[in-house]
């Protein structure tokens, strides 16, 4: 069998949404559709204000900027994290520092952050890993306490949730991420929500070459009005139109997600040398990623992957940790002391996992996991 990591979940709405807009012979780069977008995403979320950007990178950047982020500030992230997270400090001339993450949530380690903290830390950067939320209360009165901004990078999450409240509706802002493999995807995209209006009206000019936008630039034949420094960070009309229909569906994917996790968790929780990912009590897993820990580490679980893309099950590594990346080493980040994200990255390996995983796909799955183990205990006796 050939299983892969992801795919996407769509139907015939999505197609005929996107084909209507480019029968239209126009607005496929600006259109209602953006607008439309946001304004459901924000009725999800339960915020004020949504932007959509051409990726979650893009939210980030502009998140930097309009959180006043300077540079010589500190913004305190995680290493155990897509490279954009830590990368994002450094976009405005800040510096990005590492704290170390817990065990059950892959979440910044509340404890470990308040220990960084430092006369330059402007803001916490926290990550909800894989479609879980980390410990988002604790370091939102961690934030509160030391009159630091809290930011979310829910860029895997949409969907999740702590105690009932939607991730990215818990700091100053958030972003999210629609690329290929999230729960619901535009192929690229991303965006940045928040309840502060001040943030919501600079983060519409950075998206658009600071550019005061009041109506369609490429049908206008009004002279711009040009008055901040920006980017080109959109989301096409085209994309967007995606989004309004995956949106849509988004609690019937995430149903379909934690049923195939059920399934999953019920059959592998026999397997002895391998941690099933669970989600704490008072969180909502949406299992946009679905990894296990190989209790016995590095080596045991290098051995596994290998042996289930031989077989043809799609498996890998999310994350290697930042700061052991080369661009971090050749900074010095190397030298610093981050025993759990390095311990979880040693046992770390997602399956696949999407709507469409079928029960003879999971079998298939389960069964040469089994199959690995059980050849490793003959080799050891």
């Amino acid at each position: 069998m050939k299983i892969p990591l992801f795919k996407n979940y769509s139907n015939r709405e999505d197609t005929q949404e996107i084909s209507k807009i480019i029968k239209s012979g126009r607005n496929w780069a600006i259109g209602e559709k953006i607008s439309e977008f946001e304004n459901k995403l924000s009725e999800y979320l339960k915020v004020k204000y949504s932007l959509v950007f051409n990726s979650g990178t893009s939210a980030l950047h502009a998140l930097m900027i309009t959180s006043g982020i300077k540079p010589n500030d500190e913004v305190i992230v995680p290493s155990f994290s897509f490279i954009s997270t830590a990368n994002s400090p450094l976009f405005v001339g800040a510096k990005p520092v590492f704290a170390d993450i817990k065990e059950n949530t892959f979440g910044l380690d509340y404890k470990d952050v308040e220990k960084k903290i430092t006369k330059h830390t402007k803001a916490i950067l926290t990550v909800h890993y894989g479609g879980c939320s980390c410990q988002i209360n604790k370091l939102k009165n961690i934030a509160r306490h030391h009159r630091l901004l809290l930011l979310e990078d829910a860029a895997e999450s949409l969907g999740s949730s702590f105690k009932n409240k939607k991730v990215g509706s818990f700091g100053a802002a958030a972003i999210f991420s629609f690329c290929g493999p999230k729960v619901i995807s535009t192929g690229e995209g991303g965006a940045l929500v928040t309840n502060s209006r001040k943030i919501y009206e600079q983060a519409k000019l950075i998206r658009s070459h600071g550019r005061l936008d009041k109506s369609n630039y490429f049908s206008s034949l009004e002279k711009p009005n040009y008055v901040n420094l920006g980017y080109n960070f959109r989301m096409s009309n085209l994309a967007a139109s995606l989004g309004v229909t995956q949106l849509k569906k988004i609690e019937k994917i995430i149903s379909l997600r934690q049923e195939n996790a059920l399934y999953l968790n019920s059959k592998l929780s026999t397997v002895k040398e391998i941690i099933i990912p669970e989600a704490p009590p008072g969180h909502r897993h949406i299992y946009q990623m679905y990894t296990i820990r190989i209790k016995s580490g590095k080596e045991k679980r290098d051995k596994l992957k290998k042996f289930l893309n031989e077989k043809g099950v799609s498996a890998k590594i999310y994350f290697d940790p930042i700061h052991l990346s080369n661009f971090y080493k050749n900074m010095g980040y190397d030298q610093i002391k981050l025993p759990i994200t390095e311990k979880m990255y040693m046992e770390v390996l997602t399956l696949p996992m999407y709507p469409d995983l079928t029960k003879t796909e999971m079998d298939y799955i389960i069964r040469n996991i089994k199959k690995f183990f059980q050849n490793e205990k003959k080799r050891s006796s």
